[in-house]
């Protein structure tokens, strides 16, 4: 994982920078968009994501995710 400390390391610091810094709601619409997306290995973003930031970040994020989607019932 980047040590850049503007990326997320922690699930309360990916929240932060999600709902506060970014101003995105979680709302389970959202989180369920980005799962499949994130999800989809074949999807162009996902790939992207996963080059930029390697695999292991990238399972990080779909982590956080799924809490985030378990916290809203999803």
């Amino acid at each position: 994982m980047s040590e850049d400390p503007a990326i997320p390391h922690t699930y309360e610091q990916w929240r932060d920078c999600i709902t506060v810094r970014c101003g995105i709601a979680l709302t389970p619409t959202f989180v369920r968009e980005r799962l499949a997306e994130l999800r989809d290995t074949k999807h162009q973003r996902t790939k992207k994501f996963g080059e930029h930031y390697g695999p292991e970040y990238l399972a990080c994020v779909v982590d956080w995710f799924e809490r985030a989607g378990k916290d809203l019932g999803v």
